[in-house]
């Protein structure tokens, strides 16, 4: 089944495409050979991998996820991601949270007793038969344009139910509580995300979380693998590259315009990351095969 998958997102697939597809909340991507690592911003989502494998890494957090493994973020996160073994296809679910409110509800019921809720806000589990077939339904459904309409958020509501009974379980029905230390987090990382050029405080957003700034960096880490005033700076610097690598732009109004008060410390922090300054790192990405998908 896992064949009949890849082959589906290989004919689908633009490459290493995030822009989606006619399928609602459904993103596939498909490399076949190695390239440099890749600055991503990952969103509350499940990945499936179907073929090949993928090394992740988030501040302190690193994990791999290969063929015939799942794996759920449930948090806003900027990662930088190494293919390890190529060819390499993937079917992104990207979680829409009245979906699954909606699931929840209709299933009324509460978390499982003996289904722990694993720290942090990834994990990675392996896909059973059931699972694979409600996602090779749900990728074959752009076969039949005229379908997706109609069967696109059935089959995604049995991949939720389904993810539901999983290992994954716990952990995304950990992304609807309102008022847990998980759901807080998650709440603080996405107003840095949409807000993360403006100057903020750990107390500012302590006192957002409704914690004390010792909790909120004990559990953003957990989270996150980094504390939050990393987390902020890892999502000015993936989006000044991406400034940059657009061009028309110079590295000091990047700065600025990403929340750098001084083009020094833009510089040492971006080369830090990057491993050259910000105009030799865009050239270089340009000159590389591909540079203008990742």
């Amino acid at each position: 089944m896992l064949d009949a998958l890849a082959d589906a997102v290989s004919r689908h697939s633009g490459g290493l495409d995030r822009g989606g597809t006619a399928v609602p909340h459904l993103t596939l991507v498909a490399l076949d050979d190695l390239i440099a690592p890749v600055p991503l911003l990952y969103e509350p989502m499940v990945c499936f991998i179907v073929e090949g494998s993928k090394r992740t890494v988030a501040g302190d957090l690193s994990w791999v996820v290969g063929q015939g493994q799942m794996f759920l973020n449930s948090i806003v996160l900027p990662v930088t991601a190494t293919f390890e073994r190529v060819p390499y296809r993937s079917v992104v679910l990207h979680i829409d949270g009245g979906a699954l409110a909606t699931l929840l509800v209709e299933l009324d019921e509460g978390e499982p007793a003996d289904s722990p809720v694993p720290q942090g806000g990834q994990i990675v589990a392996p896909m059973d038969p059931e699972i694979t077939d409600a996602v090779l339904r749900w990728v074959r459904l752009l076969d039949t344009p005229g379908d997706i309409r109609a069967l696109a958020p059935r089959v995604e509501g049995e991949i939720l139910y389904r993810l539901l009974r999983s290992p994954l379980g716990p952990l995304l029905r950990q992304c609807m509580p309102a008022d847990s230390a998980a759901a807080r987090v998650r709440a603080v990382a996405a107003w840095i995300a949409a807000h993360y050029a403006e100057p903020v405080s750990v107390e500012d957003l302590a006192a957002r979380a409704h914690m004390s700034t010792a909790t909120l960096h004990r559990h953003f880490k957990a989270t996150t693998g980094m504390s939050p005033m990393r987390f902020q700076k890892h999502l000015r610097l993936l989006e000044a590259r991406r400034r940059l690598l657009a061009g028309g732009t110079t590295a000091a109004s990047t700065a600025q315009a990403v929340g750098y008060r001084s083009a020094t410390q833009f510089n040492r922090e971006y080369r830090g990351v990057y491993g050259l300054p910000p105009a030799q790192d865009a050239a270089r990405l340009r000159a590389q095969a591909g540079a203008a998908n990742w």
